[in-house]
């Protein structure tokens, strides 16, 4: 499908402000900026198998569009929700556990990157990828 492969990071996109809007502390915020994050991506009709490879950690997580699951992220924020397709793209809406706030990410592929688009409490940030 349109997403498989392994993806690597490429750069950023306000994404420092993104993580500050979002609570994390200025060290994890600096660290994340150089994670070397690669995600794989296999998709089988409307279930997907991904791993997050980082400098930090990996993680492999199993889900299927529009059923809610639960997922930490890489600062160890919990989160809850789903991931939709909205014609070619790709649409995960998590609810905070900590503070009910909304975190609302996509993932598109233009041209021969996939990016990756963040928006949460007003703050927009983006991470692209190239194939690996």
């Amino acid at each position: 499908m349109t997403f498989d492969g392994t993806w690597k990071i490429e750069r950023n996109d306000n994404y420092d402000k993104f993580m500050e809007k979002m609570g994390v502390n200025m060290v994890k915020r600096k660290l994340a900026a150089h994670d070397n994050l690669k995600i794989f991506i296999q998709q089988t009709g409307d279930k997907f198998h991904v791993k997050e490879s980082s400098n930090f950690r990996n993680l492999e997580i199993d889900f299927t569009l529009g059923v809610t699951f639960d997922y930490s992220l890489a600062d160890g924020t919990e989160v809850s929700g789903s991931w939709t397709m909205e014609g070619d793209t790709l649409k995960g809406t998590f609810l905070r556990k900590d503070n009910g706030n909304q975190l609302t990410t996509t993932r598109i592929i233009q041209g021969d990157e996939l990016i990756q688009s963040y928006s949460y409490e007003g703050v927009d940030a983006k991470r692209i990828f190239k194939k690996a």
